[in-house]
This record gives C-alpha cells, structure tokens and sequence, in this order.
C-alpha cells in the first residue's frame, strides 16, 4: 500500500500531509497566514511565498514526526505545481523536487484543482463518474469527473469567481478577511428576503456563472446608504448569500441534466473548494441532488479548504496509474483541468 507526502503551497496555507493508498491520513498540518493578510484586506503574493519558504520545511518534518514515519517508508512526493500564486507554488514544488532527487523517490505534479476534485474519493470513495461543483476562492465550475486526469467542464465563470465576491461583498459591509465566514455568521442573523438582489443567468441554458452583477448590486444598496444600522448589514448578507445559493442551484441543476445524458451511471454530485465550508450553500445543494437522483458528498470542512492530504491523496491515484512525473516539468500560475488529459488507461471506479 503506497504512501504519499503531499506538499501544498498554492495560496496562504503552508501544508503538508501523509496519506496512504488506503485512505487513511497518517498525519497532516496546516499553516494558515490569515493573520500576515487581513491588515491589507486580501493576500499578498510576496508575503505568501516568503511565509511559504520560511515554515515549509519545520511542517514537513513536523508531519512526519506526528506519524512517526521515517524517508524510508514513502514512496512518494506530492506537490501542487499549480494553478495558484506562482511564487508560493514555486516554492512547495522546488522544495518537494530537491527531496525526490535526494531521497531517489519519485515525484508527482498535482493540480490544485485536482486535488479538490479528487478529495470526495480520500474522504467518501466516490465512484467515477460524478458530477462536481468545485467553488473557491479563484475557481468556480461545474466538471463531469470521469476519471484521474479525465474532466470534461460543462460550466465556469465568466467574471469573479464565488468566493472572490464573497470576499469583496464582505469587505463592503466591512465585516474583513476572510469574507465567507464573516458573510455565513452574519447572515444567520439576518432576513433574506429584505433586499432585492439578481440572480445572473438563472433560468438560462447552460452552466457557466456570474457574479459581477450581484456584486455591483450589492455595492450600488451600500452606496444609496440603505445600510444604516446592524440589523440592515445581516439582512443585506442574508439576501446575497442566498442569492449566490440561488443561483449556484440553478446552474448545478442544468449540469445534473447533462452529466445525466452524458454519464448515466454518474450518481454522486460532489461539492468541493473553500467556499463548500458553507452550510446554508450545502443544505440546498442536497435538494439540488436529491431532486436528480443524485446523492450530495460534500467533503469535511478541512478537505474543503486548501490542505495537503487532498494533494497527497491526489499523488496516490496518480501513482497507481503510473502517472509520474519529471523534475524538470514547470509550475503554472494557470493550469485548467482539461489540460490534463493523458494516455492513462480509465480509471478504476
């Protein structure tokens, strides 16, 4: 049974992690860098790398100190290459690299994005194919999961991302960063039905979002000062989380049909990404699912967020294909899905 170190440095979190082919995490630790951010309102990509550089090595040798596991015993490196902030991802894949080369293990290229799309499969073994709904922070899409290396997208967005409006959103109501859970407590205090917001693109065919609208509304109800008191500012992050809950269930709903004509064996609708920490969005994607004969996996909360076990347990199913790669493959700030493609045989479900 393989074992694999996943490293993760794609963004503010500095992570690394022990899984094995059976699923079990052996150890993980996750470093966030919330605190270096929040006074600038966002993340800073210098100050991510340098706190990338400055504490990766002491989480490594913490995880494998936490499984009482010696070099000797894995059998692989995994890191995300990317998509994320280049100078972060730079340093988790040279640093995974230099160990592979000195330790003679083999190492394997992670997308980030695969590595939330596979993280159903760590925590649920979920068969493919399985439709996913995978929304962050930088990524919002709607994928047919067919296999390893095998995504076909149905959706994506044509502006901000979800959690990106979540965070501009929260930094209107001035409520700071991180904005979703910020935006998620407030709005169970609040009323959502108080402020008129849009749904962009509900009721259209297709599967592609957009969120730029609904952040402009938002923005022009702060301007015309309708925000005056506490109980307005819950009331006006109750109706624009429910309105992205909205509009999220209705484009997953046009997916649910495709991947029913595409894959009708396809049983599972898959929620993964930051921004499926949200209860009020999960609770209405299980009637999205249910309504589909679709049975909802929406992975723990801290497989969600950006961690390294969903990277090693991506390095696992990589490994079992063969599907290695070599110290000289470079790191990409962009780096959709589709891209991965390859001459792997299909997958196992």
């Amino acid at each position: 049974m393989s074992l694999v170190l996943g490293i993760e440095t794609s963004c503010d979190e500095t992570a690394a992690a022990l899984v094995g082919g059976d699923r079990r995490v052996l150890a993980e630790r996750v470093l966030s860098q919330t605190r270096e951010h929040a006074p600038f309102g966002g993340i800073v990509p210098e100050i991510a790398a340098r706190s990338h550089l400055a504490h990766l090595e002491d989480m490594v040798r913490g995880t494998l100190a936490d499984a009482a596991c010696d070099w000797s015993r894995i059998d692989a490196i995994a890191a995300t290459t990317g998509p994320g902030l280049i100078g972060g991802v730079i340093v988790g894949a040279t640093f995974a690299k230099a160990v592979a080369l000195a330790r003679g293990l083999p190492f394997v290229a992670i997308n980030h994005l695969e590595g939330h799309a596979l993280s159903a499969r760590l925590s649920d073994d979920v068969p493919f194919p399985y439709l996913l709904l995978l929304v962050s922070g930088g990524h919002c899409q709607l994928l047919a999961v067919e296999g390893v290396g095998k995504y076909r997208r149905l959706g994506t967005t044509l502006d901000d991302a979800v959690g990106e409006a979540f965070d501009k959103v929260a930094k209107l109501l001035d409520l700071g960063y991180p904005g979703g859970p910020a935006i998620e407590k407030l709005a169970r205090e609040g009323t959502p039905k108080r402020f008129e917001l849009p749904r962009p693109l509900a009721g259209r065919p297709g599967c592609d979002f957009s969120f730029a609208g609904l952040k402009t509304a938002v923005r022009q109800i702060v301007d015309r000062g309708e925000v005056r008191d506490a109980r307005a500012r819950a009331d006006l992050a109750a109706s624009f989380q429910t309105a992205v809950a909205d509009t999220l269930a209705d484009r997953t709903g046009n997916a649910a049909r495709m991947l029913a004509r595409l894959h009708p064996s396809g049983a599972h609708l898959v929620v993964a990404g930051g921004v499926a920490a949200n209860k009020a969005l999960r609770e209405r994607l299980a009637k999205v699912a249910a309504s589909h004969g679709l049975a909802l996996v929406a992975p723990p909360i801290r497989l969600c967020t950006d961690n390294a076990a969903m990277i090693a347990w991506a390095g696992v199913e990589r490994l079992a294909l063969g599907l290695v790669s070599p110290l000289d493959i470079a790191c990409r700030p962009r780096w959709p899905l589709e891209e991965l493609a390859s001459a792997a045989p299909a997958s196992p479900p």
